[in-house]
């Protein structure tokens, strides 16, 4: 630890805000400990994004077992252990987390292990027995999955998205409460190791607030592996039962009955910014989010704040870019200031994968801004067809006058990789034209992005 316990800057939280934030700071030449009551990594690298993706990849692989036994395959699954599979899920955090430890020490940043709480705007007590003095100090406490009232998480029969990654065993059934993005990732993993899913939305699609044609590549996806799904449809009570939970649902008025050994509700997530002295200090709060300017500075000199705690998307890139905008104003630096809604890349990890960025044709109508699209199937694309990935679509939003790309979204195998190219190409302020007259390597996922762009030019050739 630093002499005296003071630093340039302290940071409340080791999640991909903390953690980035620190060692950026570390980079600027100012002195810098983490406070982190967990392992460092935050929810991320321990029980979300990295954990989540680990047990997709086991999923995934499961699923390929089909196409073995196409081929003439036989395969013996009497043996599966699914707690094997969890417990690679958690390797991969595990290696990350240290990894991060790793990077905190090669930084000189000082890891302060317990729960901190502002008592100054340039003091942290931290389990109350502690004092750090720093210059300036960074709230990035992360969040937490919100619980219902009348769906109480209790670890056994109703689960939350934590408690579904720290399942070793799996249930025969599973009814999901949320079809956005962590609600679809889990019925993706669920329903690929056997698991009867049923996913509950109370808005009228699956990825509510995806592009329709990009999520509607996944609900005929899903219907094809027997995902049962229950669209504008309201959760009313739940009771327990021998066999597990029985949930009331409303539609158009009626009201049904659905079963499952287990229920997992994923219905957003609440900034974790109660019992940090915010109050306190005279610290804005908006619903519980903390208010920031530009720079993501708080209305109390010193002390900022980034990621989850603040009402911006809840991505853990979004929270690193943010806690370096921070760090980086800290230091008397001149960064971008804020995030560009426009240019943060959203990404679903199922099968088929979904991402974008920008407007999508719904917010473009609802905003009146004049715009085109231009979209070109998966399945005109021969690398597609080659691996038996055909299902998917690449659309691009552009100003009809100017050609400025206002949007993508892309749905098929892959697609959280190659929605850069189109994030990329706005970002440096390049034209559907120049994407089209790029080169693309043959047979690539990638020509379909090409493809969409002519297609905006009036000149597909594989449509």
């Amino acid at each position: 630890m630093a002499e005296s316990n003071r630093y340039d800057v302290a940071i409340i939280g080791g999640g991909p805000a903390g953690y980035v934030g620190a060692i950026r700071a570390s980079q600027l030449g100012l002195s810098a400990c983490v406070i982190e009551k967990d392992k460092p990594g935050g929810v991320c690298l321990n029980m979300g994004c990295i954990p989540s993706k680990a047990l997709i990849h086991e999923a995934e692989s499961f699923m390929g077992l089909e196409h073995l036994e196409s081929l003439g395959v036989k395969v013996d699954l009497s043996s599966f252990d699914y707690s094997k599979v969890y417990a690679k899920s958690r390797k991969a955090a595990n290696t990350l987390s240290k990894g991060v430890n790793f990077l905190l020490k090669k930084n000189k940043v000082d890891l302060i292990v317990g729960t901190g709480r502002l008592s100054a705007p340039n003091r942290i007590m931290v389990d109350d027995d502690k004092s750090i003095e720093a210059r300036q100090i960074l709230v990035a406490t992360g969040s937490r999955p919100v619980e219902l009232k009348p769906f109480p998480f209790d670890g056994t029969y109703v689960l939350s998205s934590d408690g579904a990654l720290m399942l070793k065993a799996l249930p025969s059934s599973l009814i999901i409460l949320g079809g956005g993005v962590i609600g679809c990732e889990f019925a993706h993993i669920m329903n690929a190791f056997g698991v009867k899913v049923t996913i509950v939305e109370m808005l009228d699609r699956i990825l509510p607030m995806e592009d329709a044609d990009a999520s509607e590549v996944l609900r005929r996806a899903f219907k094809k592996r027997g995902v049962d799904m229950h669209t504008g449809t309201r959760a009313i009570s739940m009771a327990k039962t021998d066999a597990g939970v029985a949930l009331t649902v409303e539609k158009n008025g009626t009201q049904s009955a659905l079963t499952a050994e287990k229920m997992l509700v994923v219905v957003g997530r609440r900034p974790n910014t109660e019992n940090l002295g915010l109050e306190e200090l005279g610290i804005f709060l908006d619903k519980g989010f903390i208010r920031v300017g530009d720079f993501h500075e708080t209305n109390v000199k010193g002390v900022y704040a980034a990621g989850d705690v603040t009402a911006s998307p809840l991505l853990a890139h979004v929270a690193s870019k943010e806690a370096e905008i921070a760090v980086e104003a800290m230091a008397g630096l001149n960064p971008q200031p804020v995030v560009a809604p426009d240019e943060i890349p959203s990404a679903v990890y199922t099968d088929p994968q979904v991402a974008s960025f920008g407007l999508t044709e719904a917010k473009a109508e609802e905003t009146g801004i004049p715009y085109k699209t231009a979209a070109f199937p998966y399945r005109g694309a021969g690398k597609s067809v080659a691996i038996e990935k055909p299902e998917g679509i690449v659309k691009i939003v552009f100003d009809p006058e100017t050609h400025e790309i206002l949007g993508a979204q892309v749905a098929g195998t892959e697609a959280t990789e190659i929605i850069h190219e189109l994030l990329l190409a706005k970002t440096a302020e390049l034209l559907p034209e120049d994407i089209a007259n790029m080169i693309h390597a043959h047979p690539t996922i990638s020509e379909s992005v090409m493809e969409a762009a002519r297609a905006a030019e009036g000149w597909a050739i594989h449509a």
